[in-house]
C-alpha cells in the first residue's frame, strides 16, 4: 500500500473545553489528509469528472493531543472494490509515537456531473497500492 504523511502542530484553535484536540479536528484532519493524497497521487486525467464522498467514518479515540503536541500523520488505502474504498489515518505522537486516533472511512467514487457511483479503475487502484515499494 501506498502510504501518504503529514506532520501538523496543535494549535489553540483545534482545542475543546478540555483543553485536548477536539474530535470535529480530528474529523476535518482525516477528510484534510485524505484528500491530499487523492490530490498527490491521482494525475489530473484520473481526478477529471470523479468526485469521491464519505459513505462512513469509524473513529477510535486512543489518547489526547494537547496544545503544541506534533502529530505525524498517515493515511493508505486498505481495500478498493466496486465504487467504495477503505481508508485508514492513523495518527501518532510524534514525541512519544503513541498512537493517538485510528480511523476507517469508507469512501464511494462519484461522477461529478451524475453524482452517480463509478467503478474505481484499475488505473486508480494502481496509483495507490505498490506492491514492490511496501516490501522494502
Amino acid at each position: 500500500m501506498d502510504k501518504y504523511h503529514k506532520t501538523i502542530v496543535v494549535e489553540k484553535d483545534d482545542l475543546d473545553e478540555l483543553d485536548h484536540v477536539n474530535n470535529v479536528r480530528y474529523v476535518q484532519w482525516i477528510q484534510d489528509i485524505s484528500k491530499e493524497h487523492w490530490l498527490s497521487s491521482a494525475s489530473e486525467q484520473m481526478q477529471e469528472g470523479i468526485m469521491w464522498v464519505v459513505m462512513n467514518h469509524n473513529i477510535t479515540y486512543k489518547s489526547a493531543a494537547k496544545l503544541g503536541d506534533v502529530i505525524d500523520m498517515k493515511t493508505y488505502i486498505a481495500e478498493s472494490r466496486g465504487a467504495t474504498s477503505i481508508r485508514i489515518v492513523e495518527m501518532y505522537d510524534a514525541t512519544t509515537n503513541h498512537l493517538l486516533v485510528q480511523s476507517t472511512t469508507q469512501w464511494c467514487l462519484l461522477n461529478s456531473n451524475t453524482l452517480r457511483p463509478v467503478r474505481i479503475s484499475k488505473e486508480i487502484k494502481d496509483a495507490f497500492v505498490n506492491e514492490d515499494r511496501d516490501r522494502l
